[in-house]
């Protein structure tokens, strides 16, 4: 590339928002675009996403990000591509959609995931991928189009995801990384797709649907002329595939600095909690939930456990307040509650109650599934007030990310978190003592498009390998160490014990809450 080719622009296409951040070599974001996300809902469960959209959503995203860099084209030296992962998304003849993606909120493939789990071969496939079987999966989804909607397939030529699709139109090559193919249809120790795998899923005769396995830190391809026209880039661009968001998020916000392995918590509406690990450190559950995720650094997965309700567990009881005060015809936005969440919590005396975070309509996935879970309160005495159920109910987010932790093995020495939630400084030191390990706040905006980018960084050779890279585009955005005191430790150690208790104890009265 030319000398003045000093920028990585990273593509991060989300669920709900397809963004392109420009950074340079060394991390510094200097400018981002967006263009909303579209899909479908259908009452059979089904949501579907347009593949031509989703490029042309991306293209006028890289356009949009043009407008605010100068010369964006001639200083690109990189362009990486992240998407949201499992889904599936079908290309036939002439690389042309099949149809309609299978997002990963998809439910059609419910009971094909009740079929698989029964039987015998689960366990061998959950082995060799460490990753639970989940209707969000596309080696679940292909088996249940393999028998509920074979016609699609019959038009598939090759089953990609969403950042497979984009790295389609901005290359020409079909491939996938190694990240969903582990955890997907492979073996996370070797990276690569395992027959034993396919058996279990009763796809082997779908073998042909899977694309070529590359590593984007040492394989790039250039960009066509077609999409340096669509995009209002630079024909012959190296451009980089990423691995799957989640990771590459948690890279970009500090899973792994220094050297050495950390955990990383993204708490928002769900709860997302990776740990980095050697392949031989992997602890599997035998509850078989949670996924086993490669990261772009050799012999360095991330293990990985996520809770369905996070933060929309205040959304609940902060709104709940909302309403009964506009009852008495005062009106408060729910942002106005969030903000005096601290300020309760402050206000409240350290206790007994005990909050189960399961308020999610779907129930819980994380560390065991069931969808009949519930959300409870347990201690409650007289003379609790709003503020000791705003406590209960934050400490009950850092019971749930110790819960899911738990099922990993040893729980981490060092938590990074990421999201909104960061900014709460009771959920922090609740995060702290549940887990007794300090707590570093990332300050990384686009940590997606970042772990992507940086991927793409060490392929150019703009970095001699990932630990140098995060040197310089991840350490600096981590805060100081937040220690928890050991009062605090002791007793969230001591609510713990009760909270799985009474976690194991209430689950047959989920059932009978259940039944019509």
């Amino acid at each position: 590339m030319a000398e003045t080719a000093d920028l990585i622009v990273g593509i991060d296409a989300g669920t709900s928002v397809m963004k392109a951040v420009a950074f340079t070599l060394n991390g510094r974001q200097i400018a981002s675009a967006s263009v909303r996300n579209t899909y479908k809902t259908g009452d059979d469960g089904s949501v579907t996403q347009s593949l031509d959209q989703t490029w042309l959503d991306c293209a006028r995203a890289l356009r949009s990000l043009g407008d605010k860099v100068e010369r964006l084209a001639e200083r690109t030296a990189a362009i990486a591509v992240t998407a949201q992962g499992d889904g599936t998304w079908l290309v036939g003849a002439g690389n042309r959609p099949a149809g309609d993606a299978w997002l990963w909120l998809d439910a059609r493939a419910a009971p094909t995931v009740e079929r698989l789990a029964a039987s015998e071969a689960d366990r061998a496939r959950f082995e060799a991928t460490g990753t639970g079987l989940n209707t969000c999966q596309q080696g679940t989804q292909l088996a249940h189009m393999d028998r509920h909607f074979p016609e699609l397939l019959g038009r598939a030529e090759t089953a990609m995801h969403c950042k497979d699709w984009l790295y389609l139109n901005l290359t020409g090559i079909r491939a996938t990384d190694p990240s969903e193919v582990s955890f997907t249809f492979g073996n996370f120790r070797t990276r690569a797709y395992d027959d034993g795998v396919l058996a279990a899923l009763g796809l082997t005769h779908r073998r042909t649907l899977l694309p070529e396995v590359i590593e984007g830190t040492q394989t790039t391809h250039p960009l066509t002329a077609e999409a340096a026209a669509a995009s209002g880039l630079k024909p012959g661009t190296p451009v980089c595939l990423g691995y799957v968001d989640m990771c590459m998020t948690a890279l970009g916000a500090g899973v792994r600095s220094e050297g050495r392995n950390a955990a990383c918590s993204a708490i928002g509406s769900t709860g997302v909690h990776l740990q980095a690990k050697a392949v031989g450190d992997v602890v599997l559950n035998a509850e078989r939930t949670g996924y086993v995720i490669a990261l772009p650094i050799p012999g360095i997965v991330t293990q990985v456990q996520t809770n369905m309700g996070a933060t929309i567990n205040l959304d609940w009881l902060l709104q709940l307040g909302a309403d009964l005060l506009g009852e008495f015809g005062v009106t408060v936005g729910l942002n106005d509650m969030i903000g005096r969440v601290d300020q309760w919590f402050a206000a409240s005396k350290p206790g007994n109650i005990l909050y189960h975070p399961y308020i999610s309509e779907a129930g819980e996935r994380g560390p065991f599934v069931n969808a009949r879970a519930r959300a409870n309160f347990t201690g409650l005495a007289s003379r609790h007030r709003f503020p000791d159920l705003v406590r209960a109910v934050v400490e009950g987010l850092g019971m749930a990310t110790r819960d899911c932790y738990a099922a990993m093995g040893a729980l981490p020495a060092e938590l990074r978190i990421s999201g909104g939630a960061a900014r709460s400084a009771s959920l922090r030191g609740t995060l702290g003592a549940a887990l007794g390990a300090p707590v570093r706040v990332s300050t990384r905006e686009e940590a997606g498009a970042a772990g992507a980018s940086m991927m793409a960084a060490v392929a150019i050779g703009a970095y001699r390998s990932m630990d140098d890279c995060i040197a310089d585009w991840v350490t600096p955005e981590l805060g100081a160490a937040e220690r928890p005191d050991s009062q605090d430790i002791d007793r969230m150690t001591r609510l713990f014990a009760a909270y799985s208790t009474v976690r194991r104890g209430i689950a047959p009265a989920w059932d009978i809450l259940a039944a019509r």
